[in-house]
């Protein structure tokens, strides 16, 4: 399976108890929906997990997985990303979209000049962050990731049109 057929829908916290419990923290819009996905796989495709939610804990699930039977086995799941397969996804609004489609898209200002390439997306609890490679240089910058700094998204032609906010792109004049 490619890196294009796997979205990250979360992923293992640590252990939960003796007994080989995991917390797992969701990152579905509805946080209850990791569970029917399945299998969930490992970043690198090659294991798989089978979840079944017991209850709610702070910041995610307790859960259990069938093959880990023991609280060392859990904590060696520490910060393992969750994926489900693309198809087994709900559809999204024209106006949404999964974080790794936008991995990799080049960003140009409404000029037509190119800004750079996203790098990640991230969210520290407001709105979705992009962090832009600027182009040319190995800096970064986070744009916000919004309807009136991001007016297009073009998936299809692996191209975003950005306006970046005053104080996000680099001064040239900065020398």
């Amino acid at each position: 399976m490619s890196d294009q057929d796997l979205i990250c829908v979360g992923a293992i916290a640590g252990a939960y108890g003796v007994r080989g419990e995991v917390r797992v923290k969701s990152y579905c819009a509805v946080p209850e929906d990791i569970e029917s996905y399945r299998p969930l796989y490992a970043e690198d495709g090659r294991r798989t997990f089978t979840l079944a939610l017991l209850h709610p804990v702070k910041n995610g699930f307790a859960a259990r997985i069938a093959e880990i039977t023991t609280k060392e086995e859990a904590d060696d799941l520490r910060g393992v990303s969750l994926f489900a397969a693309r198809d087994q996804l709900p559809g999204l609004p024209d106006d949404e979209f999964y974080h790794a489609d936008l991995i990799g898209l080049e960003v140009y200002d409404t000029g037509g000049t190119l800004l750079g390439r996203v790098k990640t997306v991230q969210n520290h609890g407001a709105d979705d962050l992009l962090e832009l490679q600027l182009a040319g240089t190995s800096a970064t910058t986070f744009l916000p990731f919004t309807k009136a700094a991001v007016p297009t998204v073009d998936l299809a032609s692996g191209r975003i049109v950005a306006d970046p906010p005053l104080g996000v792109l680099p001064d040239a004049t900065d020398g």
